[in-house]
């Protein structure tokens, strides 16, 4: 194909490790954007893994919460995986929700500040080598900014394709235009000629995001303000099995792509055209699992 292939996101499930990290080779050998991978199972660990089992495709965490590790581990890590790798390492990083936290048993403070902490004393580390870029993992404006401020990027993840232009207003012009500055977004996807059972597979996977406030905060922010009001009706009487009937076609269609493989490959084009270089397909199926999404993405952009 002619066109840029995007990203993917893979995920190191317990017990399909090793045919992960083989898949990373497939998606490097077929010449993909790059290999993002989500905090679950331990991202960490994931890229390190790659760091040695890759040749050249650019790869990252997407996120990994800051509040995690101790930075002085980050730091550590991030300096042995970007030296290994030549390069190809970028660290994301981000506050993550509510629930991670308490997983976690973290109390954190403000985003904002916290981040920034992060950010400034991760840079001021010099004994453990160079370090590898950072990106920021942001929804709403003022994240984005600081990532324009302090990072070499920025990651969304489920983000509304009209709103974007109004995201990456946030950043300077000059980091908007800069090649250098990785702008991405992780974008659930299911491909299939079966438009309503691959819908069906993205609102099933968006349904527990609806339950987080920070991301119905930013879902308001793009406009779906009456689906996110009618959201935290139904939460607040107890109604959660009517949360995904909020969550419309028109919002499905601006935050996820699904649909035949030429459909999904208009999505990509898209979300590149609304100033997003990177986009990053989360690959779900409506006939397997993550090793049947994966195959439906190969085959889509083979």
């Amino acid at each position: 194909m002619s066109e840029a292939l995007p990203a993917l996101c893979l995920i190191a499930v317990p017990g399909r490790r090793r045919r992960t990290i083989e898949l990373c080779q497939e998606t490097e050998r077929r010449g993909f954007d790059g290999i993002y991978v989500p905090s679950p199972f331990g991202n960490m660990s994931m890229c390190e893994a790659l760091a040695w089992q890759s040749e050249k495709i650019t790869f990252g965490t997407a996120i990994a919460p800051i509040y995690q590790r101790t930075l002085i581990d980050f730091a550590q890590s991030a300096a042995m995986m970007h030296e290994v790798s030549g390069g190809r390492f970028r660290l994301g990083i981000g506050i993550a929700h509510g629930p991670s936290h308490v997983r976690m048993g973290v109390t954190p403070g403000k985003p904002l500040a916290d981040t920034r902490a992060f950010i400034e004393k991760f840079r001021a580390q010099d004994t453990f080598g160079p370090l590898p870029p950072i990106i920021v993992a942001a929804l709403r404006k003022k994240m984005v900014a600081l990532a324009g401020e302090l990072a070499q990027g920025v990651i969304f993840a489920n983000a509304s394709l009209s709103h974007m232009s109004q995201s990456l207003a946030a950043l300077p012009a000059a980091k908007r235009k800069d090649p250098g500055f990785f702008i991405g977004n992780m974008i659930p996807t299911c491909i299939n000629d079966d438009v309503e059972a691959a819908k069906a597979v993205n609102r099933r996977t968006l349904t527990n995001y609806a339950f987080l406030p920070n991301y119905r905060n930013y879902w308001k922010e793009a406009g779906y303000v009456e689906e996110m009001d009618a959201i935290e009706t139904a939460v607040a009487e107890g109604r959660r099995e009517d949360v995904p009937k909020y969550l419309t076609d028109r919002w499905l269609a601006d935050n996820t792509l699904f649909g035949p493989a030429a459909k999904v490959r208009e999505g990509v084009a898209a979300w590149r055209a609304a100033g997003v270089p990177t986009p990053i397909l989360v690959p779900s199926s409506a006939a397997g699992n993550q090793m049947k999404a994966i195959e439906e993405v190969f085959a889509a952009f083979g």
